[in-house]
């Protein structure tokens, strides 16, 4: 325990140095060939070394090639730097190292006020034992669709769990354009095929079209396939656009059609001061995923989904026989018995220990201050002259391009495409591409509590700088 000891304050004392030099370096560098080879070729070692020795090789090898989401200039993808007090609390988590599937103990119980925190910061009804963390929204994609299959089958006659999809109707889901890939990936791995996915067209917002979504499913119907869940962005990752929730919850209800959010990242837009009017709906879905380590910065990893009806995803994965439960007392069960994992980490700890930091008002601090910035910058790119805004702002994104004077069309659809890399390359700031509408375009998330409106400005300086670069 000695080794221990010792080791642990030099860890403490790597992290905090660790942390306090990321501003004042590079956001990304590349990893050069010595590095990259001791990190990627390291022979398996035939005896052991002290704890101190692993901490040099870190600190040599591993720490000066970050990601770059701990940076204030980091714009990139939807990757916050970790909380503080996520950071202090991880090694007590592994520590204990209980596994979180069920049992009368610490993580188990912070569990129940993690995920019923969650829910009260963003208002989703939340009954005991409708919800548990998961690794990310992927795997609640996953358990959402799973419970809504075995609902859609029960109402058609038969047990998934059971017989499978054998020998039954197709079952459609319907997303919109802009939805997240992890839908697509969880209707294949679920069994329900990418045929029966229908992508529902967005309006110049980039949000559902409601209208759309109505002549998608009557055109089901009308040729024998069964409709069973509408999914809805609570802000995407393109451009942070939330769906019309209550206008979709709506035809949900008409067609009796599993409502689920995905609100991974843009879930907590609702605490901003001009939350989009898309909100009003969250609380009407069947399902919700949100993502803590997104906007709220609990270290990776750790997801939610939650649940309206906790009888839902207990019928779909507990194996525990339903005369030896006990609900009328609140025996709410094992967490595998809502979900298909078994041994499950303690995520819980590092939840708890965030949002007990910073408080509903620090929350809501953080995320009126990161979308008040998004719209800074959409501000500063109408202003500009050659920047184009792409999208309304309505969380903490904000899409545009670049459009230098007298290039012509082509030039900048190749130009949009390259600069992404180009700007990482710099190392002053940190930005990500995608397209929309066909078009190529650039993204600036914002997440961390200490960009600047001074960032916003190395930001688009960086990406004329790489321009120049590009075009010389």
């Amino acid at each position: 325990m000695d080794d221990l000891r010792r080791a642990g304050r030099s860890a403490a004392d790597l992290v905090a140095d660790h942390l306090a030099a990321v501003p004042g370096g590079p956001v990304w560098r590349p990893v050069p060939d010595a590095d990259r080879s001791w990190l990627s070729h390291r022979p398996l070692p035939a005896t052991g070394r002290p704890l101190e020795s692993l901490l040099h090789d870190i600190r040599d090898h591993v720490l000066p090639y970050p990601m770059g989401n701990g940076h204030p200039r980091f714009f990139g993808w939807v990757n916050s730097p970790p909380s503080p007090a996520g950071v202090l609390v991880a090694p007590l988590a592994a520590a204990l190292n209980p596994s979180c599937a069920g049992g009368d103990h610490a993580g188990v119980l912070l569990e129940r006020t993690a995920v019923r925190w969650l829910a009260e910061l963003v208002g989703y009804p939340h009954p005991p034992g409708a919800g548990l963390l998961t690794s990310g929204a992927s795997m609640a994609t996953i358990v959402a669709l799973a419970t809504a299959r075995q609902r859609a089958g029960r109402r058609e006659g038969w047990d998934v769990r059971e017989s499978g999809l054998y020998r039954h109707r197709p079952l459609a889901m319907y997303l919109s354009a802009e939805a997240h890939s992890c839908l697509r990936k969880a209707a294949e791995l679920l069994g329900l095929g990418s045929r029966y996915l229908r992508t529902v067209p967005v309006d110049g917002a980039f949000r559902m079209d409601t209208d759309a979504l109505r002549r998608l499913i009557a055109a089901d119907v009308d040729a024998g396939v069964r409709p069973f869940f509408v999914t809805a962005s609570a802000g995407t990752v393109n451009t942070g656009a939330v769906d019309p929730l209550a206008d979709i919850a709506e035809v949900a209800r008409e067609h009796d059609l599993w409502f689920h959010v995905d609100g991974a990242y843009g879930a907590l837009g609702v605490l901003a001061e001009e939350a989009d009017s898309g909100y009003a709906g969250l609380g009407l879905a069947d399902s919700l995923a949100l993502d803590p380590h997104k906007w709220l910065g609990v270290p990776v990893d750790c997801g939610c989904v939650l649940f309206r009806d906790p009888a839902g995803p207990r019928d779909t994965f507990s194996l525990v026989p339903p005369y030896l439960r006990d609900d009328d007392a609140d025996e709410l069960g094992w967490f595998s018995e809502y979900g298909p994992e078994q041994t499950r980490s303690f995520r819980a700890l590092r939840v708890w220990a965030t949002i007990a930091h910073l408080g509903r008002d620090g929350i809501a601090r953080l995320v009126r201050r990161t979308t008040r910035l998004a719209r800074t910058l959409a501000a500063m790119v109408e202003a500009s002259g050659d920047f184009d805004l792409l999208a309304p702002v309505a969380t903490s994104i904000t899409a545009f391009r670049h459009r230098p004077a007298a290039m012509a069309p082509g030039e900048v659809e190749a130009l949009n495409q390259a600069l992404p890399a180009a700007v990482q390359r710099r190392g002053r700031a940190f930005l990500t591409g995608t397209r929309l509408s066909g078009t190529a375009a650039l993204r600036a998330c914002v997440l961390h509590p200490a960009t600047t409106e001074d960032d916003l400005v190395v930001l688009l300086d960086e990406i004329r700088a790489a321009a120049k670069e590009l075009t010389a």
